[in-house]
Order: C-alpha cells, then sequence, then structure tokens
C-alpha cells in the first residue's frame, strides 16, 4: 500500500458471519462484458513513452501515480495522480490511486509498459462491502486488469505482482523510479537495489528521470494544445459567471469566497476542477501575490484580481488573470496603474517568437514596468530605469513586481519545474511551447513610498499563449484586456446574466 495510512475507528461494527459474507455476494446482476473502448490519449502517449524509452535504453524506469492523502481522521483529499505519471499513461482526473507505470527492458531494444494497479475486487471479498476507502459499496467499482488494457493499449497486472518485476534482474539491469511520486514505491526500489547488492546511491540517477520527464512536456502537440484550448474556454466561461455575480459578491459580504465558489462550479462542471487554488483577491489583497485565502469583502470601488484557471479532465489547466473594477468602471488612479500594467503585458506578448529566449519575455515587460515607475517618480532619487534593471546594484523597481512574468503552463500550472535553468530561462522558445505572460504592479496600502492615490491598488493580467512558427497565439485573447473592453464585458455579461 502507498497511500498514506488512515486512522482506524476501533468502534465501527463490520458483519463478518458467513452467512451475511455469502449474502451479500449473491444476487447480483452480471457484470458488463464488452471491452472498455480505447482512450483517444492512448494514441498520444505511445509515443511518448517510445521517447522515454530511446532515452534510458536498457534501463527499468518506475513512475508512480502516488497514493491518497489523509485529510483528516479517515477523509482523504480527492486524488490527483503525479503529472509525470498522467502524461505517459493517459490516466488524469482522480484515477487510480497507488498504480505504478513500469517500462522494463525487453530484448532486442525499446520497453514493455505495464500499469501496475488495484483492480476491481469480486464481490465475494471483505473489500467489496467492507472497505471504507477502496470498497465498490463506497468510491464505486474500479476498472479490472482487461478494463485497463484495453483503454490504454498497455499491458496491466495486479500491484502486488510488483515486487518480483522490479527485482528481475535488479543487479545487472538499471533501476530507475521518480522519487517524488511515491516515498513508499522509492522505499520499496530502494530495498529492491539493496537485495541486489547495489550499494552506491542512486538518486542522482533517479534526479535525472525525474528532471527528463519534466523537460520533455515543454513542448506540447496538437492533442495537448487542444487540451489547453479545451482548459482555457472552460475558464472563459467562470469567469463570466464571476463576472455576473459580481453584484451579489458585493451583498452578501465575504465576497472574496462567494467569488471563489462561483469559479469553482463552474470548474468543476466544465472540466475536473481548478488547475490550482483561486485567487480572488479584492482591495488591498490583490497586493498579496498568493493570496488564497479569499477571506475578505467585495466592495464598491475596488478592483478584484482574479487569478484562476479550469483544469480539464486530462489534467491540462489554464491560468488566467483579470483586475476587474467591481463597479463596472475603472477610477483614475486605478486607470493608471492597469494602463502600464497592460503596456508592460503587450510589450511582453510581443516578444514571444521563436528564437527569442524565455527571459526575453520578462526583460521586456519589466522594461516597462521601470519606466512607467521612473515616470511616476517613485524610483529612488538619481536612479534612472538602466540602473534600476542593473541585476547586480538595481531591481528596485521589483519592490512593486516581485515576481517573474513568465512560466510554462500544461499538466501544471508551473509546467516543467525541474527543468535546468539552461533548459528553461536560458532556452530558446521553438514552436508548441505554452506559457504564461503576467506582469503587475502591486501598491500595498501601507507603503509610504507611493503617493496616498494609489495605494491598496493591485493588477494583474495574465494570458496563456502558444508559441507558433511566426510568433504566438493568445489562447485566452477572446477574454477582454483593454480599460474599455473590460468595462463593456462587465457591463454586457452582467447583463445578460450567468453563461
Amino acid at each position: 500500500m502507498t497511500s498514506e495510512e488512515q486512522p482506524k475507528a476501533e468502534h465501527r461494527s463490520r458483519p463478518t458471519s458467513a452467512e451475511f459474507r455469502e449474502f451479500v455476494a449473491s444476487g447480483w446482476a452480471p457484470r458488463a462484458s464488452e471491452p472498455t473502448p480505447r482512450a483517444e490519449v492512448a494514441d498520444v502517449t505511445e509515443p511518448r513513452r517510445a521517447a522515454v524509452s530511446e532515452r534510458f535504453a536498457g534501463e527499468r524506469l518506475v513512475i508512480p501515480a502516488g497514493g491518497l492523502k489523509v485529510r483528516s481522521n479517515d477523509c482523504d483529499y480527492v486524488f490527483r495522480p503525479h503529472t509525470a505519471f498522467a502524461w505517459l499513461t493517459g490516466l488524469g482526473a482522480d484515477r487510480e490511486p497507488d498504480a505504478v507505470l513500469v517500462l522494463d527492458p525487453v530484448e532486442g531494444g525499446g520497453h514493455e509498459a505495464t500499469l501496475f494497479f488495484r483492480p476491481l475486487a469480486p464481490r465475494d471479498s471483505e473489500e467489496f462491502f467492507a472497505d471504507s476507502r477502496y470498497g465498490e459499496f463506497w468510491v464505486g467499482a474500479r476498472p479490472t486488469v482487461a478494463d485497463v488494457e484495453s483503454e490504454l493499449g498497455i499491458r496491466a497486472r495486479h500491484i502486488d505482482e510488483m515486487k518480483d518485476v522490479l527485482a528481475k534482474d535488479a543487479g545487472t539491469v538499471q533501476l530507475r523510479v521518480l522519487r517524488e511520486a511515491d516515498a513508499a514505491v522509492s522505499a520499496l526500489v530502494d530495498q529492491v537495489r539493496q537485495e541486489a547488492g547495489v550499494t552506491e546511491s542512486q538518486e542522482q540517477l533517479d534526479a535525472e528521470l525525474a528532471r527528463d520527464l519534466s523537460t520533455r512536456r515543454m513542448v506540447k502537440d496538437a492533442w495537448e494544445v487542444g487540451e489547453m484550448r479545451k482548459a482555457v474556454a472552460a475558464t472563459h466561461k467562470g469567469f463570466e459567471g464571476v463576472i455576473a455575480d459580481l453584484p451579489e459578491a458585493v451583498r452578501r459580504g465575504r465576497g472574496e469566497r462567494w467569488v471563489e465558489g462561483m469559479f469553482g462550479l463552474y470548474a468543476r462542471h466544465e472540466g475536473n476542477g481548478v488547475g490550482y487554488d483561486s485567487i480572488c483577491a479584492s482591495g488591498d489583497h490583490a497586493n498579496t501575490l498568493h493570496w488564497i485565502k479569499n477571506t475578505g469583502d467585495v466592495r464598491e470601488g475596488d478592483l478584484i484580481l482574479v487569478d484562476a484557471g479550469v483544469e480539464v479532465d486530462s489534467l491540462f489547466t489554464a491560468d488566467v488573470t483579470r483586475t476587474l473594477p467591481v463597479s463596472g468602471r475603472f477610477s483614475e488612479p486605478q486607470r493608471r496603474v492597469y494602463q502600464a500594467v497592460l503596456d508592460a503585458q503587450e510589450a511582453g506578448l510581443a516578444a514571444v517568437r521563436p528564437g527569442a529566449k524565455f527571459s526575453d519575455v520578462h526583460a521586456a515587460a519589466i522594461r516597462v514596468i521601470a519606466e512607467r515607475l521612473h515616470e511616476w517618480g517613485l524610483l529612488p532619487e538619481g536612479v534612472d530605469v538602466e540602473q534600476t534593471l542593473d541585476p547586480e546594484h538595481g531591481q528596485y523597481h521589483r519592490r512593486w513586481m516581485v515576481h517573474g512574468t513568465s512560466h510554462h503552463l500544461g499538466m501544471d500550472v508551473h509546467d516543467c519545474q525541474q527543468a535546468l535553468r539552461e533548459d528553461y530561462m536560458d532556452a530558446e522558445l521553438v514552436p508548441g511551447m505554452i506559457l504564461t505572460v503576467e506582469p503587475g504592479l502591486y501598491f500595498k496600502a501601507d507603503d509610504e513610498l507611493v503617493p496616498d492615490e494609489l495605494r491598496g491598488i493591485g493588477v494583474r493580467i495574465e494570458d496563456d499563449v502558444l508559441v507558433t512558427e511566426d510568433g504566438c497565439d493568445n489562447l485566452s485573447a477572446a477574454m477582454p484586456r483593454t480599460i474599455e473592453d473590460v468595462e463593456r464585458w462587465i457591463a454586457q455579461v452582467q447583463e445578460r446574466g450567468r453563461p
């Protein structure tokens, strides 16, 4: 078992008589016998596994899904498989806790993929009726071995058979495990290594596997781009649901929670859920970059910064930010800050093209931020734009924009995070990459270095961008960004109501 252990409640009774067991196992209609249809994603994952196989020729690779995490007592968090596992198998949403993908080298080259998992238990087993964590009575039926093989096009076996496969030729075949995915599986691999006489540390080899699986997701294929478009379209709907209900968020109090809940409703209905905890930050809360408490009121006259994304069932997620005037119109100070951020974003978007470096996007956007702050007299006396942009002795502008402008996006909101710097920040952009462009300006209410009229104003604008052959495609361009378009958008959505 790789899931976190739940404490056992001794007060719960379990019917264990032979008579009951016989009764509960009888009287059920036969299970469906037709094979599970092959999933569309099965045609996509096969070449992914082949590429990994070529990179790690002759080695046995172990990629766990991870296990259930205990929320409290006997309640688990909703399961979400490790991204590398989902990317290589096609299992998304909440599919198959405790499963492990093993790529086993075969003679003549290549690997055979086997999914080890916990298949459907028979109806005469205690698990069927008495196991509240895995039992069919409690959480529904899991797939059979035949179901998985039919759906995914790969071999499947019971998880209990995995150790023998890992131990086979362990002393002569290099064994690597995705350590971060499941501590129990990693411990099992370490045990197999030790029993086979492998004494030197293998953690560096395991880290190379993790880095490879992270880095190779940077360039999306056509199917992945399609999933991203679905995620962005669902996110657009969620934002319009939020906009339609802004007056209700004001009226009810604790409006940030209302906004969070409204977006979450669309995320669960249109997709698998939110791709990350939604930031619904009204007023000065927008100046806390990762404000996910969402406990504040939404007030007339304030801005509300909503940073949210829908994750679809394949686990691809959007990541979009819009800063909206709660009353439908920007005040003059709000317009000034918003326009500066929009100008910076336009500069960043213009820098997204093949051959440019990933870091060029931030450089283009942050220059505009620095120029505006200098124009407004906010930089220290005697510091000009070039001086503040000096990475060694400047960076004064970062008081008001501390974060980077971009990150890769895909199955994780901060995708490909284990890539080396030369493969990420210093790498060239190529067609198929998807990244965010999200500058901001954040003037905290207690910041005495900014004019009174700007204090408490926080603005971020974020879009999801696909690098194309000749530039970029803003996947979230249908969501208005200019001051006039945002004001018009709010008016139109509130007139027609929720989508």
